[in-house]
């Protein structure tokens, strides 16, 4: 059982990790091309990154302004915490590395060559001309990586409690650019923005690559009730929460000992279930974050204490980020 318990944990931080990296090059991206789609006095500028990622603290401790080069520098390229690009990727490497007599070749090759890919070619990363392609083959060597998983991994516990971090780390970071977002974007009080709210949500939905089935599934232009109740509570998208919340749920169901975790797992249903964004408010939409956030905390905590022995790999691959202000 300690093996499985060391290997478990490697498997889960390694899940969480690249899938961290892949969020943050989408979610770079997407602010980026919404920055130029968008009149100058409206833009919302590069700090929304910061406050999504909960990073305050770490950024000023480096920098003393928020400007588009801070900013990217800070999460592609700093390798001092855990919040960026290349240490998201290292971290998930560090992880693989550990586990290399477990996991399928393939899958250990693929990350080792996305991190070193991505630590040579840095520079590009954070060149304006060619920051683009960069975040791209961040994004699809995840991708690659995801696939490689489910297609050469015995889908066996250590594949659930690879689908758990990925899962997990899906649902934090769709609840921190909704609660973010939504507050850059309330509209009631500016006529101005007004006629740029589907560029706006249409940006929200592409950071999480959920424009085009957005569309087809509501048939609706974009708006925002209907674009949160999407992200929140679709059953079918993968990167909505309910949907992460019920993989995490069936992870859990095919674990041994999983009845903690899943007790845990129960008030985030119910929470979801429950949510109505028709006519909730900043502050209203804010509480409810805070609150599923918690819970997904508290899902991490009852996972680590059920399963994990001992720390896996760098102590800093064991902090969860720190919740968005």
């Amino acid at each position: 059982m300690a093996m499985l318990s060391r290997v478990a944990e490697h498997l889960y931080w390694m899940a969480r990790y690249l899938e961290r990296a892949e969020n943050m090059a989408r979610l770079i991206t997407a602010n980026g091309n919404l920055i130029l789609d968008l009149p100058k006095d409206i833009r919302p500028g590069w700090d929304a990154l910061i406050a999504i990622t909960g990073s305050h603290e770490r950024f000023y401790d480096r920098h003393t302004v928020t400007n588009e080069n801070n900013v990217l520098r800070f999460l592609i390229g700093d390798d001092r915490g855990q919040g960026s690009i290349l240490s998201a990727l290292r971290f998930a490497r560090e992880n693989a590395r550990t586990i290399r007599d477990i996991v399928p070749r393939e899958l250990w090759e693929q990350i080792n060559g996305l991190y070193l890919h991505a630590s040579e070619r840095l520079a590009d990363g954070l060149s304006a001309r060619r920051r683009f392609g960069y975040l791209q083959d961040t994004i699809l060597g995840v991708q690659q990586i995801a696939g490689i998983g489910a297609g050469t991994m015995s889908h066996d516990a250590g594949y659930e409690f690879y689908r758990l971090g990925c899962n997990l780390e899906r649902a934090d970071m769709t609840t921190r650019i909704l609660d973010v977002r939504y507050k850059d974007y309330e509209l009631g009080t500016a006529d101005a923005v007004k006629p740029f709210e589907n560029i706006l949500w249409t940006s929200v939905l592409k950071s999480l690559t959920a424009y085009q089935m957005y569309r087809r599934h509501r048939q609706a232009a974009v708006r925002r009730t209907e674009a949160v109740d999407f992200l929140m509570k679709d059953e079918s998208f993968p990167r909505s929460v309910r949907f992460c919340v019920l993989e995490m749920e069936d992870s859990l169901r095919r674990l041994p000992r999983s009845e903690e975790p899943l007790k845990v797992l129960e008030p985030v249903d119910r929470l979801l279930r429950a949510f109505s964004p028709d006519a909730v408010t900043q502050k209203e939409l804010h509480e409810f974050v805070d609150e599923l956030q918690i819970c997904l905390g508290h899902i991490h905590d009852s996972v680590s204490a059920c399963y994990f022995e001992a720390p896996a790999g760098p102590d800093a691959a064991r902090i969860s980020r720190p919740r968005a202000a």
